[in-house]
């Protein structure tokens, strides 16, 4: 399916460009996130006329990202886990109690923004992990995880 896009869409494309993406990801990500519109004649003349409004807008956000991410420099959070003796914890830290702990500690941030490529952590220990705020702007943070 060709979309256009509404704003920059990590590994897609960024805003006004035209793409072909899977039927699945259109209908149900990219369309009713308001990331884009079907491309046809009568969208095409629609976005070319709201073009301005939407390169403010995706400005406005990016700035708000920048701000957000310069909070969370420096930053070390500590999260405490029931572990085994040999450090093993008894279950996980996932991006739910790393985003809880930022957000007690230093500003909200939502757990979908919480980036661990290497999955969960599993091990006591100190951990770096990203938070994404914009397809832009990513910030890395230390996670300390200590036994309770």
């Amino acid at each position: 399916m060709h979309v256009i896009l509404l704003e920059r869409v990590t590994n897609v494309g960024d805003l006004g460009q035209e793409v072909s993406v899977k039927n699945g990801f259109a209908r149900n990500y990219l369309i009713p996130t308001g990331k884009a519109v079907r491309a046809t004649t009568d969208n095409r003349k629609v976005f070319e006329d709201r073009r301005a409004e939407l390169e403010h807008a995706a400005n406005a956000k990016l700035t708000e990202a920048g701000d957000r991410a310069g909070k969370l420099v420096g930053q070390r959070v500590t999260i405490v886990a029931r572990a085994s003796e040999e450090g093993r914890l008894y279950g996980s830290v996932g991006p739910q109690e790393i985003a809880r702990a930022l957000t007690d500690a230093v500003l909200p941030v939502a757990k979908s923004e919480i980036r661990m490529p290497d999955g969960v952590i599993r091990d006591v220990g100190e951990y770096e992990v990203d938070v994404q705020f914009h397809a832009d702007v990513t910030q890395s943070i230390e996670v300390e995880v200590v036994a309770e």
